[in-house]
């Protein structure tokens, strides 16, 4: 597959080449300061890239600089392409958004929900609805990340092992019964919690279609989308290609950052995440961003029908995340504004958004620091990639602002 490259310049597509150039020397400054070791960005309007820059190295130590074929840890961005395969699942009658999870994993038939109390004095009740297929791709579940530590329920899922996503040594479907054992945070459909419910999404994949989920993933999505370099895991060549993994280093007041070892991926996890498990390159998520882009096709090659695409990208919430719950998770200021879909968030209020964005602009971002959005009304697609947890300490403010003054909205 080619390689990721610019195709048109900026003002062809009308983009004001001068709001791009602020954002290159916006995010090299934090590169030269030491706050990112490297990243890439492109912008692409009606299916072409207007603007492509990589900066800075995906390997500080071995002075290794980032190129258009870096391959990155997608992390949380591997959300939205386990939902496009359950989505095509969908299409092909195997997998309905309303069949409870249960018909499919049966240890999710007897949900029980957090009531009150905390520790030993923690209560539960039988939940009164089904948890269904759609709630997972909402993260409208009631299942939570024991990391947060923000609610009773999340002390049992680091006691049951799940820190972030599953007990250690387990694989995919030991990791589903243990979530199944653990009770939900809320009554399925009632609240929005972001959490593990992507790993369910996979075991359903698997279950449904009786093949591993990475062998499903490469054969039915990768290939046809011509995703050459994406996968759970990386050897050969494609490993020396990968960006070395930063954190923030606790000793530098200034933000330093420094290595950080991250989930192996140089050889098949026994876990295929779907949470958060893929690497890949810019040039195979920007594919991925077309396919959405065209709705559902790609070089002739159509995965999915425009109107599954138009509902996986549909706000299927009641209110913008900043209200739908009541946990600390929600109340951030970042959720105003933005709905949510079948895995991905939605821009539901534009006038609410801590930065510019365009109404009905759909995408996710990534726990190391990388971000994607598809702009229907504008006709764009954007993604930023670099390496350096907690993705916290990158504001994706600038970014959006930058693009939104080269659109000239």
């Amino acid at each position: 597959m080619a390689q990721l490259q610019q195709e048109v310049e900026p003002a062809e597509v009308g983009l004001d080449p001068a709001a791009l150039d602020r954002l290159d020397r916006f995010f090299a400054r934090r590169v030269d300061d030491g706050l990112l070791p490297g990243y890439l960005v492109s912008v692409a309007r009606h299916g072409r890239v207007a603007h492509l820059t990589s900066y800075g190295l995906r390997d500080r130590e071995a002075g290794a600089a980032v190129t258009a074929d870096t391959v990155w840890r997608l992390y949380s961005m591997t959300k939205p392409v386990a939902s496009v395969a359950a989505l095509m699942l969908h299409e092909e009658g195997l997998l309905g958004l309303d069949d409870p999870v249960s018909r499919h994993l049966p240890a999710f038939a007897d949900l029980q929900v957090y009531e009150s109390g905390t520790g030993d004095g923690l209560k539960t009740r039988p939940a009164e609805r089904p948890l269904l297929v759609r709630h997972l791709l909402t993260h409208t579940a009631g299942l939570t990340i024991g990391a947060y530590r923000t609610h009773p329920v999340d002390a049992l899922y680091r006691a049951a092992g799940v820190e972030t996503q599953a007990p250690e040594g387990a694989d995919l479907a030991e990791a589903c019964e243990v979530y199944a054992s653990l009770p939900l945070q809320f009554e399925p459909g009632t609240e929005w919690n972001y959490s593990i419910a992507t790993n369910v999404v996979g075991r359903l994949i698997e279950v449904v279609t009786g093949r591993p989920l990475d062998e499903f993933l490469a054969e039915r999505v990768f290939a046809p989308l011509g995703m050459t370099d994406t996968g759970f895991w990386v050897s050969g060549e494609r490993a020396d290609r990968l960006a070395v993994l930063y954190e923030e280093d606790p000793e530098d007041k200034d933000g330093g950052i420094i290595p950080f070892a991250g989930p192996p991926v140089h050889e098949r996890p026994r876990l295929l995440s779907c949470h958060g498990g893929l690497v890949g390159t810019a040039g195979d998520y920007h594919r991925f961003m077309e396919f959405l882009r065209r709705r559902g096709e790609l070089d002739g090659v159509r995965l999915l029908s425009p109107g599954t695409v138009d509902t996986m990208a549909a706000n299927h919430l009641p209110a913008d995340l900043h209200a739908f719950g009541t946990k600390p998770l929600h109340g951030q200021p970042g959720n105003a504004g933005l709905g949510f879909g079948l895995g991905v968030s939605v821009v539901v209020d534009a006038d609410r958004t801590p930065s510019p964005e365009s109404e009905g602009s759909y995408g996710w971002s990534g726990a190391g620091g990388t971000t994607f959005w598809v702009d229907p009304r504008n006709d764009l697609t954007v993604q930023f990639m670099t390496q350096v947890r907690p993705a916290g300490m990158l504001s994706f403010h600038e970014l959006k602002t930058f693009v939104h003054e080269a659109l000239g909205d």
